[in-house]
């Protein structure tokens, strides 16, 4: 594999530094510095997807035919890369994604017209309704029922965990249509609206005091079967393509790398309390070291991944290697952010946002007063998107052919 960049690529590269220059407002890289969720607040993250929008920069994940960027593997790669560098907000996934590649690919013409602009310009905000209080890792085992009604679907049950439901306007949701044959061939993938007397969004507040996710209830809610995507039975197999999006839609490392180089730079002038700085402590640094050195190789694993695209291979089970790796080495460096601010990080302000003119005054830094929460929110990461442990048996049956 050649890892120097083409001529065309290093041009591409400068053309988005310079773009990054020129269209990121401060307050929008400071809003993404200070948000201690695993997404950014609307706010922020909105007003960021529609300056990607008017750039025409916004899904390059999607073919170039449904609104994409036509750009190469190694391109959104660099993107990715140089975004993270600038302080650039994280985009909300679930509509960009998630459910939108799922409709570039099974959607038919009417449903690519009628939702695919809503997802790019940002007008539309999603949810996604997967787990169930008894369904996570045993997905299929869902309980929420879809019976057709006339020319619709009536829907009862619910979804936990639903991030962003307060603020969404459709929920891409797996049903089951059919319980009479095998679980996994009786589940079917509807969008459903969230403005309506059947949906209902109830907050869960996490430790660390933010609502980023819910618990939402369906009450005969309503669907057009217009709405459907795919066939009925097909939701099993689109939620295995969504959820390939979801674990290896984009890259992990640059922004790891990003938090690891400040964390370095922050322990130039931490005092570790015993011998002068924190980056002289051998055994702390050492461990900074070593979560360097994994975040290098997985951003290696990932290029590998881009060149098999580039190959116009499909990301197939790689893709959990690297959900599983880049949640992983994100905690690590939570742990490390902790120990490298010491007593500045105990501080948990629950007033949102942190930031803004009504920010609740940070106690020793701003960096300090986002790390508790970050810390406590993070600890969901090796669970959402597929847990520790399923990425582990998908490895060992489908890498390693256990």
């Amino acid at each position: 594999m050649d890892m120097d960049f083409s001529p065309e690529d290093i041009a591409f590269r400068e053309e988005v530094r310079a773009f990054l220059k020129d269209n990121l407002p401060a307050r929008l890289r400071d809003g993404a510095r200070r948000t201690p969720g695993v997404f950014v607040e609307p706010d922020i993250g909105m007003e960021w997807h529609r300056i990607l929008f008017r750039q025409g920069w916004v899904a390059p994940h999607w073919p170039k035919d449904d609104g994409g960027t036509g750009w190469s593997p190694t391109q959104k790669f660099i993107f990715e890369k140089e975004c993270a560098l600038a302080g650039a907000p994280s985009l909300a996934i679930l509509g960009l994604r998630l459910v939108g590649p799922v409709i570039c690919e099974f959607g038919t013409p009417e449903q690519k017209a009628r939702f695919l602009p809503g997802i790019l310009s940002g007008d539309d905000y999603w949810c996604q309704g997967y787990s169930e209080p008894g369904s996570g890792s045993d997905l299929a085992s869902l309980k929420t029922a879809a019976r057709l009604d006339g020319d619709e679907y009536v829907i009862n049950g619910s979804k936990i965990w639903t991030t962003h439901a307060h603020h969404a306007d459709w929920i891409f949701a797996l049903v089951r249509t059919d319980a009479t044959v095998k679980k996994q061939a009786g589940i079917s993938f509807l969008l459903v609206p969230m403005d309506q007397s059947g949906v209902s969004v109830t907050p869960i507040h996490s430790m660390s005091g933010d609502h980023e996710v819910n618990a939402v209830f369906f009450t005969d809610a309503r669907t057009p079967a217009e709405n459907r995507i795919g066939e009925e039975g097909q939701g099993w197999s689109i939620a295995k393509f969504l959820l390939e999006n979801e674990r290896g839609g984009s890259c992990y490392a640059p922004r790891l790398l990003q938090s690891i180089e400040r964390l370095e730079n922050l322990a130039q002038t931490q005092p570790s309390g015993v011998n002068g700085a924190l980056a002289h402590d051998p055994r702390f640094r050492d461990r900074l070291a070593r979560v360097r050195l994994e975040a290098e190789a997985l951003e290696i694993t990932e290029l590998r991944i881009l060149a098999e695209l580039a190959k116009g291979r499909a990301p197939g089970p790689q893709t959990s290697l690297v959900k599983l790796l880049g949640s992983n080495i994100g905690q690590q460096v939570d742990v490390l952010r902790l120990e490298l601010l010491g007593p500045d990080a105990l501080q948990l302000p629950l007033e949102r946002p942190l930031y803004g003119n009504e920010a609740p005054e940070p106690v020793g830094s701003e960096y300090a007063q986002t790390a508790m929460g970050r810390y406590l929110n993070n600890r969901a990461a090796t669970i959402f998107g597929g847990s520790d442990e399923v990425q582990k048996n998908i490895i060992a049956k489908t890498v390693l052919g256990l």
